[in-house]
């Protein structure tokens, strides 16, 4: 996607809960597939591990009770299913499988003890009676390079090809992607660990409630609808000056945000007020689009914002954000989507996003205790 674009899901994944503060008919393969694509020079270790894994899949694909079992729960559910039970019963596949998982964790920052992470899809519903009536599938990774034209897949004998982004494919194919929603409940929580620990994140709650800024409606724009993509997690940070006097942030996780040009109303606290010196804060929405690596954005965010110190009065902090993110967030699909400068607790109403690419309503609400 270009800056100003989000990436759009073919089949969305099961969203997980709200964080705030927490048919057709079988076709021919061409007679000439374009060339398959090499691998990017700077491709990310997170899609070097699921393009390896995309390959050994498809080789085990020769494996018909494989074959049937992916099948099957792949029309189980839509949004993709977990690879490492598929796996079980194909001892190569397995072990790679479980060697990527960690790698992917390890690559995201998020540490050992994660889980299995890969997941398949089928690339687009329509291929499902092709792959009913026996056709051999591809196997391809969920891009993230937007202004690709084509897509590097596998097929059965391990041959790499190269499928059109423009066109749907005329086999069926399976996209390896990974849990972005169970790594971004991972990723908020080590970002919050990280802030916290670096000073990022003190504050105290009143003891009688307290005020916050709740989103009652947000919209992402786009005008892409490219078949090879996975789908889009997003989160926020809020920023601001804590009650020590210390710039904080705040992670917010927004996984419902997962397809543009449609209006969501999460009824979701974005800002707790409580924990803020001021009556302004700053948000910068991003997305996780499956190799970022939590752990170094929190690093690389605090090592900029610890510099900036209180002078007694507001300071906007969008920016500081922005000039933190490590270089790879703006080759190819920037991972920032937008961002709202001096959101105050009075605010109410429509707020459009500083670089156009969004908006939100909003509203005040107080949270009393139970």
């Amino acid at each position: 996607m270009s800056q100003s674009r989000l990436r759009r899901a073919v089949v969305a994944l099961t969203a997980l809960p709200l964080l705030a503060l927490g048919a057709g008919q079988a076709l021919a393969v061409p007679a000439t597939p374009p060339a398959a694509p090499a691998p990017p020079a700077a491709a990310s270790q997170v899609t070097a591990i699921e393009d390896g894994i995309a390959r050994t899949l498809a080789t085990s694909l020769t494996d018909p009770a494989l074959r049937e079992r992916l099948r099957s729960a792949t029309a189980a559910a839509p949004g993709g299913a977990e690879l490492a039970p598929l796996a079980a019963g194909a001892p190569g596949l397995a072990a790679a499988t479980a060697r990527a998982d960690r790698g992917i964790a390890a690559a995201k920052g998020l540490g050992a003890g994660l889980g299995p992470l890969l997941r398949v899809q089928l690339a687009d519903p329509s291929m499902r009676a092709a792959l009913d009536a026996g056709t051999a599938p591809l196997v391809a990774v969920a891009a993230t390079d937007d202004y690709a034209r084509t897509v590097r897949a596998y097929d059965t004998a391990g041959r790499a090809l190269g499928l059109d982004t423009g066109t749907l494919p005329t086999r069926p194919v399976y996209l390896v992607d990974i849990d972005t929603a169970k790594a971004l409940t991972a990723g908020i929580e080590l970002l919050q660990r990280e802030f916290a620990a670096q000073g990022l994140g003190s504050g105290a709650q009143a003891a009688s409630g307290w005020w916050g800024t709740k989103i009652t409606s947000v919209e992402v724009n786009d005008d892409e609808e490219p078949w090879f993509k996975g789908a889009a997690e997003m989160f926020s940070l809020v920023t601001g000056f804590g009650l020590d006097g210390k710039v904080r942030v705040d992670s917010v996780a927004m996984p419902y945000l997962q397809y543009d040009g449609t209006v969501y109303y999460p009824n979701q606290i974005l800002v707790n007020w409580s924990n803020y010196k001021y009556n302004l804060a700053d948000v910068v929405l991003m997305e996780d689009d499956g190799d970022t690596n939590y752990l170094a954005l929190a690093k690389a965010v605090a090592a900029v914002l610890l510099t900036i110190a209180d002078q007694g009065a507001y300071i906007p902090l969008v920016n500081a954000v922005l000039e933190a993110l490590p270089a790879s967030w703006w080759v190819d699909d920037p991972d920032y989507v937008d961002s709202w400068y001096t959101l105050a607790r009075t605010s109410t109403g429509r707020l459009n996003g500083a670089r156009g690419n969004g908006w939100m309503t909003v509203e005040p609400y107080w949270v009393s205790q139970l």
